[in-house]
């Protein structure tokens, strides 16, 4: 698959050849939502888990006289309505560590990629800006043309300059290669690539 290369003043800048088993398969929604779901369990996390009334070490000896004491007729300590009793329906350990295929998980990935490649991939030249502020970066994209929510990787480390300068626009998010994901390529309306991002990810699976 050949696609335009473009410099981030929206020059053209050449063109590149993806590779067809990275960027060029048919997406299934079934993987794609098996490799999202695996992502966003992950991120979850679980309540400390509290001690209920079978799990408090306390004497279950009837306490005082059944009756003429003036108060009820208590006989466990471990009670939740005693100090350093157990809590009633308290919060449990829950495990959201589910595991999936390593096969499955870059296959959803490939097709991830491959379903902005249908929809219109841009690869950028370099993430390099002359003027690395954030009104500069903001012309640069309006003139573009790109709209919603944009994800942009980069290579090994993303330019300081661009990242400083992207800080500050609220649908921009930065990512390098190895950081790419699933759930964040989707979830963006546009994806930008440079070419070392390219590569990395090429890499990635034919290695």
């Amino acid at each position: 698959m050949k696609v335009k290369v473009q410099k981030l003043d929206g020059k053209a800048s050449g063109d590149i050849e993806l590779n067809d088993d990275v960027f060029g398969l048919e997406p299934r929604a079934d993987i794609l939502h098996r490799v999202i779901t695996w992502q966003l369990e992950k991120r979850r996390g679980t309540a400390r888990p509290t001690r209920e009334r079978s799990d408090v070490s306390r004497t279950g000896k009837k306490f005082g006289r059944q009756k003429g004491g003036g108060t009820a007729r208590h006989g466990d300590r471990a009670a939740p309505i005693f100090i350093g009793g157990g809590k009633a329906h308290g919060a449990r350990l829950r495990d959201f560590n589910p595991s999936l295929n390593k096969k499955i998980r870059a296959l959803g990935l490939r097709m991830a990629l491959s379903s902005k490649a249908k929809e219109g991939l841009v690869i950028l030249d370099s993430l390099e800006l002359k003027d690395a502020k954030t009104k500069a970066l903001k012309g640069h994209l309006d003139k573009a043309g790109w709209s919603g929510k944009v994800l942009v990787i980069g290579g090994e480390s993303v330019d300081e300059g661009f990242a400083k300068a992207a800080r500050n626009l609220p649908h921009v998010n930065v990512l390098p290669a190895i950081g790419a994901n699933v759930y964040d390529i989707l979830k963006h309306d546009t994806l930008v690539l440079t070419k070392d991002a390219v590569e990395k990810l090429e890499a990635r699976f034919n290695g």
